[in-house]
C-alpha cells in the first residue's frame, strides 16, 4: 500500500532480501489468511495504522528460513504459522518469536493460516471473555463467515447449545453442516422472537456479535438474563449504542474484545489458545473451511469478494 485507497491500490513489488533482526523469525510464506480488517487497513480505517508503505495481512503459515539472535523455540525448517499486526501479504516475512506458533506435520499450510486469527479471536472471546459453560445457549451472528464458523465449531467443541444466524438457504445449511444445533435466516425470520422459541423464553447466555448496528440493538432483546453479549466487530458499519436501562433490567453484561492487546498485556492467553485450538484441531472436533485460494498477485480481488459478502469461511492466498 502506497496510499490509503482501499484494496485495488495493493500494488506487487519485488523486495530486497528479508533479514531476521534479535528475536525474529524469517519465514517463507506458503499461505495467507484473509480478514475482514485487511480491507479497513487499506482504506486507514482500522485501529493499527502503520506508516505508508505498508503490506496488510496478519496470519500466515510457511516455513523457518533463518533465526535472529537471542531465538530459542525455533529451529531452521520448522513448519510454523505466525500472528502479526500486519504484513503478511508477502512471500517471505519477519515475524517477532512471540508471534510464531509450531503447528503439526498432518496440518496444511492452508488449513494453519485458515486457524489464526478467527478462531483464536473465537477460542478467546468465548472462553476468557464470555466465560460460555458447558450446556449453556450460543447464538452467533454472520454465522457462515470466518469468525462465525470459528465462533459455532468452538461453541459445539465447548459443550454449548449453538444456534446460527445467515441470510441465504445457502449459509444456513453450511453453518448446520459445521454443528450447528439450530439455524435462522435473519432476513426471513424475527430472529429475536425464534431465539425466544429456541430457549423456552429465557434467551441466550452468550451472543457473539460481530456484526454490530441493528443486529446488537436487536440482541439485547433476546439475551437471558445474566447473558453476555460479546462484542466482535461492527462489520455492518454502524457502531451501536446501548441502552444502558435495558442492560440494568435484564442483569447481562457487554463484554469486549481487542484480540490484538494481549501480546502487549498478556500474551501467555494467546499462547494457551493456540495450543487449544491445534488440540482441539487433532482431536477432530473444529476444522476450518477453506472457500477460496487466491494467488498473492490477486489479493485485491480476494479482499473485494470478502468487502461483497461473496465468500463463507477463509479465503487464503498463495504466495
Amino acid at each position: 500500500m502506497r496510499e490509503l485507497a482501499g484494496p485495488t491500490a495493493l500494488e506487487r513489488e519485488e523486495l530486497s532480501e528479508v533479514h531476521a533482526g534479535p528475536g525474529e523469525v524469517v519465514i517463507d510464506v506458503k499461505a495467507v489468511g484473509c480478514n475482514f480488517f485487511d480491507i479497513l487497513i487499506t482504506e486507514g480505517k482500522y485501529q493499527v495504522k502503520p506508516e505508508l508503505p505498508f503490506s496488510p495481512g496478519a496470519e500466515v503459515a510457511g516455513i523457518v528460513r533463518t533465526l535472529g539472535e537471542g531465538v530459542s523455540r525455533f529451529s531452521v525448517g520448522d513448519r510454523v504459522s505466525a500472528l502479526l499486526e500486519y504484513g503478511g501479504f508477502t512471500s517471505t516475512v519477519a515475524a517477532p518469536e512471540a508471534r510464531v506458533f509450531p503447528i503439526p506435520s498432518e496440518m496444511t499450510f492452508e488449513e494453519a493460516a485458515a486457524l489464526g486469527l478467527v478462531y483464536q479471536t473465537s477460542y478467546v472471546g468465548l472462553v476468557n471473555r464470555a466465560r460460555l459453560e458447558a450446556g449453556e445457549t450460543l447464538l452467533v451472528h454472520a454465522a457462515a463467515g470466518g469468525v462465525g464458523l470459528a465462533a459455532v465449531q468452538l461453541g459445539v467443541a465447548l459443550g454449548a447449545k449453538v444456534i446460527g444466524t445467515a441470510g441465504t438457504t445457502e449459509k444456513l445449511a453450511l453453518v448446520k453442516q459445521h454443528g450447528a444445533h439450530e439455524v435462522i435466516n435473519y432476513r426471513e425470520e424475527d430472529w429475536v422472537e425464534r431465539v425466544k422459541e429456541l430457549t423456552a423464553g429465557r434467551g441466550a447466555d452468550v451472543i457473539y456479535d460481530p456484526v454490530g448496528g441493528d443486529t446488537f440493538d436487536l440482541s439485547t432483546k433476546c439475551i437471558a438474563f445474566e447473558g453476555r453479549i460479546l462484542i466482535i466487530g461492527f462489520a455492518s458499519g454502524r457502531i451501536p449504542s446501548a441502552k444502558m436501562n435495558r442492560v440494568l433490567v435484564k442483569n447481562f453484561s457487554l463484554v469486549g474484545l481487542h484480540w490484538g492487546l494481549y501480546f502487549k498485556k498478556n500474551p501467555q492467553v494467546i499462547q494457551e489458545a493456540q495450543e487449544a485450538i491445534v488440540r482441539l484441531h487433532s482431536m477432530g472436533k473444529i476444522a476450518p473451511l477453506v472457500s477460496a485460494t487466491h494467488p498473492l498477485c490477486d489479493a485485491d480481488a480476494a479482499l473485494a469478494a470478502l468487502a461483497g459478502r461473496k465468500t463463507t469461511g477463509k479465503v487464503i492466498l498463495i504466495p
